[in-house]
């Protein structure tokens, strides 16, 4: 493949940022890790105090009206969770299970305004949906105020005990992998992080009243600490080639930092980074999803569901005894066409970084039958 062929998807997400969501005193927080700052990303900074006091407010304002509620709110006891690595398929699973209507997901404007959705959504989506970019600024998936999104942009938004502070500090691989690690918090960081997930799937429940679907590839840590919340919950594991989640986690790196960062985006030594998180990643999940009760687990390599995702998605649902699948079939079949059409991003392949994939993580490729190097063909498509 030569020229734009060769060029892997990358656009502008505009002037938001994950951070504009926040209340002023996350911000505050936020100012504490010493985050790089530039003079070039002086737009972003600016923002940033507009948006906390305008964030600060409208959580007021939605305390006032919806505070009651929220509180008294009873999250169903059988979410489901999406595990898997970045890059691994979990957007495409997550959309495809948020076409059944008896569940509810958090949206793009849920996750990005978590302090306020219950009050603002409806007025602010209808008056800011032009500004949202068509697709995701690292692939072309769908993007709108309305899409399925990962709840860890709400819980980094909230609370700051996430790796979606990354863009913050790049160089500092110890703070943003922290929180892979719950149980190894300060008890106060652990605390709050377990009272932030129920309070956003408490607002959710009170804008959705169904139970819910939420991924997020940081849960592929956190099996456990699920379960202590949610004993009864179930999961979906989503694997795919180790070297294709290499080469477009690599990718994502650099989109989510440039795209977010509030000064320089350099981020070193990043081909190791997601070797040493990824193996770390799958190593959790083997080493805790013997905790998961029989039944509420089942596991789907992403080749499998994106090459034939009827039948992929019909046998989640039989091994999670979810049922309803007929209806999640109407809704289904209209899209297949479109599914099949979905361009993904080409890669040229580094050929030291394959056999080095190889190498680290052949635990995987043994684990879910990907064939050596040898056998790979020459190109990856994410």
């Amino acid at each position: 493949m030569t020229g734009s062929e060769n060029k892997p998807k990358r656009t502008s997400q505009g002037g938001l940022i994950l951070y504009h969501g926040m209340k002023l005193s996350t911000m505050y927080k936020l100012m504490q890790l010493k985050p790089s700052l530039r003079w070039s990303r002086w737009k972003q900074i600016g923002l940033m105090p507009f948006f906390g006091a305008y964030n600060s407010t409208m959580s007021l304002v939605e305390n006032v009206l919806f505070g009651r509620k929220v509180a008294d709110a009873e999250i169903h006891p059988e979410p489901v969770f999406v595990l898997g690595y970045w890059r691994s398929g979990t957007t495409l699973l997550h959309n495809l299970l948020s076409l059944d209507p008896r569940y509810a997901y958090p949206t793009l404007y849920e996750t990005i305004f978590p302090w306020h959705f219950l009050a603002s959504e409806t007025i602010n989506t209808r008056l800011t949906g032009w500004m949202v970019p068509k697709s995701r600024p690292m692939d072309n998936m769908e993007a709108h105020w309305q899409v399925p999104q990962e709840d860890e942009f709400a819980i980094c938004t909230m609370c700051l005990v996430s790796p979606y502070t990354l863009p913050l500090r790049p160089f500092d691989l110890q703070e943003w992998t922290r929180s892979f690690r719950i149980d190894e918090l300060p008890a106060e960081d652990r605390k709050l992080w377990f009272d932030t997930m129920k309070l956003f799937m408490k607002k959710l429940t009170v804008r959705h009243r169904k139970p819910l679907i939420m991924k997020s590839p940081s849960h592929t840590y956190r099996v456990k600490q699920l379960l202590e919340l949610f004993p009864r919950a179930k999961f979906i594991y989503i694997n795919r080639h180790p070297f294709d989640v290499f080469n477009s986690t690599l990718h994502l790196r650099s989109t989510l930092i440039g795209e977010n960062t509030l000064g320089s985006p350099y981020h070193p030594d990043p081909e190791n980074s997601i070797i040493e998180t990824y193996l770390e990643a799958f190593q959790a999940y083997e080493r805790d999803k013997h905790l998961i009760p029989a039944g509420n687990l089942a596991e789907v390599k992403y080749e499998d569901l994106s090459a034939d995702p009827m039948s992929e998605l019909q046998r989640l649902y039989s091994e999670l005894n979810l049922g309803g699948f007929d209806e999640v079939r109407r809704r289904l079949e209209p899209k297949l066409e479109d599914h099949k059409e979905y361009k993904k991003n080409k890669f040229r392949p580094d050929l030291h970084w394959r056999q080095q994939v190889y190498l680290r993580c052949r635990e995987v490729y043994e684990r879910f039958g990907y064939p050596s190097p040898d056998d790979d063909s020459d190109t990856a498509a994410a």
